[in-house]
């Protein structure tokens, strides 16, 4: 089995390496990180780079696909090449996935209409824009696109993805070894939870603004 998450300049490090930890776990499986121009792929803060290390036309049928997102997908979503790639394999994927604002990709490749789908809250809105049924759930599945909303959420979606790729005592086993057991010290990880204050402030900060 073939998967194949896609790197970009300027994404965000946990879209890519949340789904990663967990997917590498899996047994029989090939996991390459890939991207339209190979080598190191510089994440949203600069300090951190994760490598690419396949040319996306040498991926051409990958059985699992996991987009991440980060305020560089709006090159890939700019991309010609980069959105062909993401229909052409989408045609033979068993899943095709993203996570957080990945999923804007998938809108732009023409992918999510008329689809139940999620995203970063902040950016629920210009997902609606491509068509999509934009929802704050945390992972959504719809067919066989699976979408993932804000960066930790991929851990979620990467787990869930586990279970339907081998079963589910090996996802557990694989949540065990990662020792994945949220407990947060603040219960303000969703627009649910949050103060109203606090969500119209990242609201007002956050890149998908207007006004």
């Amino acid at each position: 089995m073939e998967i194949a998450i896609l790197l970009f300049p300027r994404l965000t490090a946990l879209d890519a390496v949340g789904p990663y930890e967990v997917l590498r776990s899996l047994p029989d499986v090939t996991l390459r990180m890939v991207a339209a121009s190979p080598g190191p792929q510089r994440t949203d803060h600069g300090a951190l780079a994760l490598v690419a290390d396949t040319s996306i036309d040498d991926m051409p049928a990958p059985d699992v696909v996991v987009i991440p997102g980060g305020p560089g997908e709006v090159g890939v979503r700019e991309d010609p090449r980069s959105l062909d790639w993401v229909r052409s394999v989408h045609r033979t994927s068993t899943w095709t996935t993203s996570v957080c604002t990945g999923s804007l990709v998938l809108g732009a490749a023409g992918l999510l209409e008329g689809r139940r789908a999620t995203s970063h809250w902040t950016a629920l809105d210009t997902l609606a824009g491509f068509g999509a049924e934009p929802t704050e759930e945390r992972v959504v599945v719809d067919g066989k696109i699976v979408t993932a909303a804000g960066v930790s959420s991929g851990i979620d979606m990467a787990l869930w993805l586990a279970a339907q790729l081998a079963d589910e005592e090996t996802a557990r086993a694989i949540q065990l070894s990662i020792e994945y057991d949220p407990q947060p010290p603040f219960d303000a990880g969703s627009t649910a939870k949050a103060s109203a204050a606090l969500v119209d402030r990242l609201r007002r900060s956050s890149r998908f603004a207007t006004g």
